[in-house]
């Protein structure tokens, strides 16, 4: 028997006996038009898996929740156009409800709570609406342009408990402004969303990139505090930086109904920075605005900026999102420069980038010393030095950095979450299970929280709870391959055969892309070779770890991967061989990723196995 946290959704057509008794042949001719041209191909395209087909109901299942509620949503908005023109009485509607809970799978079929609340919301959903758990709810937070109407608790037919009810306000489409520029009337009819395109430098000089990227993204930052906004990570926008676009293709490409594109302009101790927000649908202003500022009103800018774009789309402020977007991170322009060119860096995340994104943010440090955000870049970057590239910096040296951090300011996410990695690696897991919580609780939606938690889960077994973190990891940066990458093997050790090769597939594609733009990345690299030879792929995955291991050669994660890629490929002398290498400097944690890894499984009955066993201070010699 086997459990797993699904998302599930539950289907069934409105008044259907009266639609059958009335017209039998047409309404099951329209039911079947529907599915085969709409409603299938939604499912598909959002990883849904169909369980089972009633006369008048369907029940589906999905690995994201956000997904599920992205397919039944654009299933009632297109509804609606079908209906158009179609009599009330004879016009096909559905009621859908949406539930992420733990499932029992059984020949294909699943069972449990998490399926019958998600039948029994069904139940309370108005005829064409959606009615979602609390806990799809707190999921899909920010990242889907909807909005919620609390219903309230919901007392569930065959429910023990009362289930907080939320209805998904289905639009129209993308809302259009009126009026003139400056004074537009949004319609309001779903959550505004809004994608900030890198601001392009106008400084004339290429070293100044990363401050004009650096502005751009703490605009993101600061967007994202605001609950009441749907805001495109980083990673999505950033694919977009240097290319000659057309704005609404963009929006329309991204699903967001405004853009907000600028210029930074930096010369001396002077700062020009311009900002337009577009309207995604016409390609209308409905804000422009430049600001001639001294570089040390650069915080004020920024500032501004989010505070107009909330005011443009009528957007209320709560207490605290108002105050986290007001309070500077440093007073010191001069520090803070160094800490974008830190994080410019540490984007990059290969070993090389990362040394020098620590020193850009120790400088930051050494010019404010109660700057925590740097003080967090420099605990990140040890932590991925150490855990991704076995560079000898001690576990308590990080968590010694973090809480520095956190002493300065208690509510940062991004040191709690290095905090975690560098408590998981102390063997204080409870600690850092609470401290991966805590960094979730801050900031959901960030993507090295969610990713560095998932892998602490697969190493604690929880592994449905890492499926979750993971496929969180690749809603906020779809263009990542690391999530796709890793949750391919957790798939696969579940017998989740047909999910993994799926996610193998796609994180090759990313890793791809990846390296084509960083072709001096080793780590997408290594990650695209073990899922080639998962997928049997023998000759691609040969050449892509070959690749991997000419980028970095010195890297001893990388020759661990390379080694459980030949075990899987049959190459066991070479896995041997490079394993031998791997061995002279490997730390205690690893060992144990050693002796458990499946991977390696092909390698246990080689003659040199127990030799290497000895090496390691695990067996005597045979």
């Amino acid at each position: 028997m086997e459990r797993r946290l699904s998302a599930i959704l539950a289907a069934d057509v409105v008044g259907y006996s009266r639609l059958m008794g009335a017209n039998e042949v047409g309404t099951l001719t329209a039911l079947k038009a529907h599915r085969t041209e709409m409603i299938d191909p939604c499912i598909a395209r959002n990883g849904g898996r169909i369980v089972k087909l009633t006369g008048d109901g369907m029940l589906i299942e999905f690995p994201s929740v956000v997904s599920a509620v992205e397919c039944a949503s654009h299933i009632q908005r297109e509804m609606r156009g079908r209906n158009a023109d179609v009599p009330d009485d004879r016009r096909i509607e559905f009621r859908i409800g949406v539930n992420l809970g733990d499932v029992i799978v059984e020949d294909g079929d699943i069972f449990g709570d998490g399926v019958n609340v998600a039948a029994r919301l069904e139940s309370v959903a108005k005829p064409g609406g959606v009615a979602v758990s609390s806990s799809v709810r707190e999921n899909v937070g920010n990242k889907l342009d909807l909005i919620f109407e609390d219903m309230g608790d919901q007392d569930l037919k065959n429910i023990e408990f009362p289930v907080r009810a939320y209805n998904v306000v289905i639009g129209e489409g993308p809302a259009k402004s009126k009026g003139p520029v400056g004074g537009a009337e949004l319609e309001e009819a779903e959550k505004p969303s809004i994608a900030v395109l890198p601001f392009t430098n106008m400084s004339g000089d290429p070293e100044q990139e990363f401050f004009s990227d650096g502005i751009s993204e703490d605009i993101i930052t600061d967007l994202s505090k605001v609950s009441g906004l749907f805001v495109v990570g980083r990673n999505t926008s950033f694919t977009y930086k240097g290319k000659a676009v057309q704005l609404q293709d963009v929006a329309a490409e991204l699903g967001v109904k405004f853009i907000l594109e600028g210029s930074v302009r930096k010369a001396g101790q002077r700062v020009r920075v311009t900002g337009q927000l577009i309207d995604g649908a016409s390609g209308g202003h409905l804000w422009a605005d430049r600001f001639d500022r001294d570089l040390t009103d650069i915080f004020a800018i920024q500032d501004e900026i989010t505070q107009t774009i909330v005011e443009q789309l009528k957007i209320k402020l709560l207490p605290k999102e108002k105050k986290a977007i007001e309070k500077n991170p440093t007073v010191n322009v001069e520090a803070y420069s160094f800490f974008l060119k830190g994080r410019q860096l540490f984007h990059h995340s290969t070993k090389s980038f990362l040394i020098l994104a620590r020193q850009m943010f120790a400088k930051a440090v050494e010019l404010d010393p109660h700057y925590a955000r740097a003080y967090a870049g420099i605990a990140n970057c040890d932590s991925r030095l150490s855990g991704w590239y076995n560079l000898p910096i001690a576990s308590w040296e990080i968590l010694a950095i973090t809480e520095k951090a956190l002493a300065i300011d208690p509510n940062l996410a991004e040191a709690h979450a290095a905090s975690g990695v560098a408590l998981a690696n102390s063997g204080k897991r409870a600690e850092a299970a609470a401290a991966f919580e805590r960094a979730l609780v801050l900031d959901p939606n960030s993507f090295d929280a969610n990713l560095s938690f998932a892998r602490f889960c697969v190493t604690e077994g929880k592994l449905d709870r890492a499926i979750a973190l993971f496929t969180r990891a690749l809603e906020i940066q779809p263009d990542d391959s690391q999530p796709p990458l890793l949750m391919q093997t957790v798939l696969r050790s579940m017998g989740r055969l047909e999910e993994a090769e799926r996610y193998a597939r796609l994180g090759v594609k990313r890793a791809e892309e990846t390296l084509r733009a960083y072709p001096e990345s080793a780590r997408p690299a290594q990650g695209a070779a073990c899922a080639l030879a998962a997928l049997g792929e023998k000759e691609a995955a040969m050449a892509m770890m070959e690749r991997a291991l000419a980028i970095d050669p010195d890297d001893n994660n990388g020759r661990y991967n390379a080694a459980c890629c030949y075990a899987q490929l049959g190459e066991t002398d070479r896995a041997i061989d490079v394993l031998e290498i791997w061995s002279n400097g490997v730390g205690g944690e690893q060992k144990n990723w050693f002796m458990e890894d499946a991977d390696l499984d092909p390698i246990r009955d080689h003659p040199r196995y127990p030799a290497l066993l000895a090496k390691l201070d695990l067996v005597p010699a045979a």
